[in-house]
C-alpha cells in the first residue's frame, strides 16, 4: 500500500495527526490508570430490530410502472434509526419482495421500493410509503453476480442505489484503457440496471504512518472498544491488522494490546486484545473535548446522517449511499461495506463511524480527502461483532 511509510520512519510523523488529534492528556482529563483513554471510534444510532414474525403469501401480478410514492396512512415521523428498524422488519417479513429502501430525510418517512401491488399495500400498512419500481430485488441481486464475475477490476466499486432502482459502479482515476473498455462493455451489457460513474480520486485503503494507534510501519485508527469472554479488546480495520501484530497508543510507545486476528481482504475488520491496563471506555473521541457514548451496534440505512471518527481528520459528517457495496482495492476486493458521502484520508483507517450512541462502522478506505470532499466506504460493525463473539463495552 503506498499509503504505509515503511523503512522510512521520518515519513510517519511527516504525515502523522494535527496535535489535536494526537493521544495526549493535554486539554483533557487524565484516566485513572495514568495513560490516554481509548475511545472507540465508530457508533450509530441504529436498528435493533426484532423480526416480524411470520412469512406472508404474496401472489400479486408484477405491475412495470413508473417510480412514484404512495403514502401511508397516518404515519408518525420517523427518526433515521426508527426508520431503520422497520426497514429490518419489512425487509425480514417481505423476504426478497421488496427492493431496497431509504429515509427520506425532509419527510422523515421510510420509502420501500416495491414492484407490485399487495406488496405495496403490506408495507403501507406497516408504516412507510410504498414506492413502484422497475427492478426487482432479485434483478439487482442478478446483475450484482455478473459485475462480481465480470468487472472485479481494481479500482472499481459498485452498491445497490434504492433511490436510482439501480447498481450504481464507480471507477476511479486508474481505470483506464483495456480496463476502461473492459468495464464498459459489461455495464453496456447489463442495460439499464447499472448506472456507471467516474471518480477522480484513487479508491485505496485509508492506513498511514502517524498517530492514534501505532505499529512498527503504521499508524490506524481505533474503532470501538468490545468485550470478548468479559476480557477487553478493539476492533479496528483489518488491512491494519494484516500490516501490524503490536499496538501502542504513541509513536514509539510500550505496548497495549496485540492483533489477535484480523481479515482483509474479502471483510475489513481486526480484532486486537489489550495486553496493559490502559483505561477503554465505551465511547468514542469527538476531539472537542468530549466523547460520545456507545451502547450498541447496529445497521445503516441509506439516507442516514452518520459521523466519522478517526486520528488524522478528527470528527467529519456526511449521509449513507448505498449498503452492500464492493470495492475492489489494489490490494483486494472487499464485499459487504456501507458507502457514504463522509470524507475520510490516510491514518483514518479502523476509525469509527456512528449515529449517536450506535456504532455503525469501520473505516475501510475511499477515494478523495477532507479538503476537497470524499467518499469513504465502511466495514459494518455487526459483521465483525459477530466474527469474533464480541459485544460493544
Amino acid at each position: 500500500m503506498d499509503a504505509l511509510c515503511a523503512g522510512d520512519p521520518g515519513r510517519c510523523a511527516r504525515v502523522g495527526a494535527p496535535q489535536w488529534a494526537r493521544c495526549t492528556t493535554r486539554g483533557r482529563a487524565q484516566p485513572p490508570t495514568g495513560g490516554c483513554e481509548l475511545k472507540q471510534r465508530w457508533m450509530s444510532g441504529r436498528r435493533a430490530a426484532t423480526a416480524a414474525a411470520g412469512a406472508l403469501a404474496l401472489g400479486a401480478t408484477l405491475t412495470m410502472q413508473s417510480a412514484d410514492a404512495a403514502p401511508a396512512p397516518n404515519v408518525a415521523p420517523l427518526t433515521a434509526a426508527s426508520a431503520g428498524q422497520l426497514a429490518h422488519r419489512i425487509d425480514t417479513t417481505l423476504a426478497g419482495r421488496t427492493a431496497g429502501s431509504f429515509y427520506d430525510a425532509k419527510t422523515k418517512k421510510l420509502v420501500v421500493n416495491v414492484v407490485d401491488a399487495a406488496t405495496a399495500d403490506t408495507v403501507r400498512a406497516a408504516g412507510a410509503e410504498a414506492r413502484t419500481v422497475k427492478h426487482s430485488m432479485a434483478q439487482l441481486d442478478s446483475t450484482w453476480r455478473q459485475l462480481k464475475a465480470q468487472a472485479s477490476i481494481p479500482g472499481t466499486a459498485w452498491s445497490m442505489d434504492p433511490v436510482s432502482n439501480t447498481m450504481v459502479v464507480k471507477a476511479d482515476r486508474t481505470v483506464t484503457g483495456d480496463r476502461l473498455a473492459r468495464l464498459d462493455k459489461v455495464v453496456r451489457g447489463l442495460g439499464d440496471t447499472v448506472t456507471l460513474k467516474r471518480t477522480a480520486g484513487r479508491f485505496q485503503p485509508l492506513i498511514a504512518g502517524g498517530d492514534a494507534i501505532w505499529g512498527s510501519s503504521a499508524r490506524c485508527s481505533l474503532g470501538f472498544n468490545v468485550t470478548v469472554g468479559g476480557q477487553p479488546y478493539f476492533l479496528t480495520a483489518g488491512h491494519c491488522g494484516n500490516a501490524v501484530s503490536s499496538w501502542s497508543d504513541q509513536q514509539g510507545g510500550s505496548e497495549i494490546g496485540v492483533t489477535q486476528d484480523s481479515t482483509f481482504p474479502g471483510h475489513d475488520y481486526a480484532l486486537v486484545r489489550y495486553t496493559s491496563g490502559i483505561d477503554h471506555p465505551s465511547a468514542v473521541d469527538l476531539y472537542n473535548g468530549s466523547s460520545q457514548q456507545i451502547s450498541g451496534a447496529g445497521d445503516a440505512t441509506v439516507g442516514e446522517q452518520v459521523q466519522r471518527s478517526g486520528s488524522t481528520t478528527g470528527v467529519n459528517g456526511g449521509q449513507v449511499t448505498g449498503l452492500n457495496a464492493t470495492v475492489t482495492y489494489q490490494e483486494g476486493q472487499v464485499d459487504g461495506l456501507i458507502d457514504t458521502t463522509v470524507c475520510a484520508e490516510p491514518g483514518d483507517s479502523g476509525g469509527s463511524l456512528f449515529d449517536g450512541g450506535t456504532a455503525l462502522g469501520l473505516t475501510s478506505g475511499g477515494s478523495g480527502d477532507c479538503s476537497s470532499g470524499g467518499e469513504t466506504f465502511f466495514q459494518p460493525v455487526p459483521e465483525a461483532l459477530s466474527a469474533y463473539g464480541a459485544q460493544i463495552g
